[in-house]
């Protein structure tokens, strides 16, 4: 069988692209890897998978873990941002075990973004000369259950230096869709990109209204100056280098131009992408509690 190994396992999207692997037929042997063989796996204690100790931030377990691997499945950990120190090694280990294909979790945008660290890791993959698919999500509509959860939930907020620039959004359970299916007809994905959205661009402000219309309370949006910004998530002791993240995703593409839909998700799944209606409805209650 030929082992596929899943970075991040434990994260959103890692956890989803294994729970939507459970649900097809395939002839893939399917790695969960996790930091903690012994902790870790809890996540994923309802699903039948086998574990490989994948520690970002440990190159010593690259070797165990990509032995006799043919497809990584890489994601960048949010705070991981040295591609060098961490990523080439990951990579050098690919070529010397072998590994014949590397789907990486890239985002939307990232060719014409040099300074993110996920530009750097794409051309480290080429460079290497291992076929590869880069995935380029859009931004994650997960987001309002994770990193903006707090202020929506108990400040009834959206509180971020985005103005008025458009986003296009992506449901994590429609890229766990797409890299399910790309990783079970990998030769029909050969050095491929795709950027996978939805069909709609939502500024923050009609993401507010949409979220208050359908929750039934009051969101407001607010966008503060990077100064005000910052300091607030200090006081709430966000790391300084979150911060700097959040500023990058969010403030950014104010002043790029405005992103593009796409519909690989329907081309590459055979069905249409969530949109942030149905995300709210089936999120209703991670959104309010």
């Amino acid at each position: 069988m030929t082992k596929v190994l899943i970075t991040g396992a434990t994260g959103n999207v890692g956890t989803e692209v294994i729970k939507t692997l459970q649900n097809i037929d395939h002839q893939l042997d399917i790695y969960a890897g996790v930091r903690n063989l012994t902790t870790d796996d809890n996540k994923l204690d309802n699903i039948k998978i086998k574990f490989a100790q994948f520690d970002f931030t440990d190159s010593t377990t690259y070797d165990t873990a990509l032995d006799g691997c043919s497809i990584l499945f890489l994601l960048r950990p949010p705070q991981i941002s040295e591609v060098e120190k961490y990523f080439k090694p990951i990579i050098d280990t690919c070529k010397a075990k072998g590994v014949k294909h590397i789907v990486f979790l890239s985002v939307q945008g990232v060719e014409k973004s040099k300074i993110i660290p996920h530009h750097k890791i794409e051309k480290l993959i080429v460079d290497s000369k291992i076929p590869y698919t880069f995935l380029r999500p859009a931004y994650f509509m997960q987001n309002f259950t994770t990193t903006l959860h707090n202020d929506l939930v108990n400040k009834k907020r959206i509180f971020l230096p985005a103005g008025n620039a458009k986003f296009t959004l992506v449901d994590v359970c429609d890229i766990a869709s797409v890299s399910a299916t790309i990783l079970t007809n990998i030769s029909e994905h050969i050095n491929k990109s795709y950027e996978l959205t939805c069909n709609e661009k939502l500024t923050f402000s009609e993401m507010a209204k949409t979220l208050s219309d359908i929750l039934g309370t009051d969101i407001k949006y607010i966008s503060p100056s990077l100064l005000s910004f910052f300091l607030t998530k200090r006081k709430e002791k966000t790391p300084a280098m979150f911060i700097l993240v959040m500023i990058m995703l969010h403030y950014f593409p104010r002043f790029q131009k405005e992103p593009e839909t796409t519909n690989w998700v329907d081309k590459i799944t055979n069905r249409q992408p969530t949109t942030f209606e149905q995300f709210i409805n089936d999120n209703k209650k991670a959104l309010t509690e």
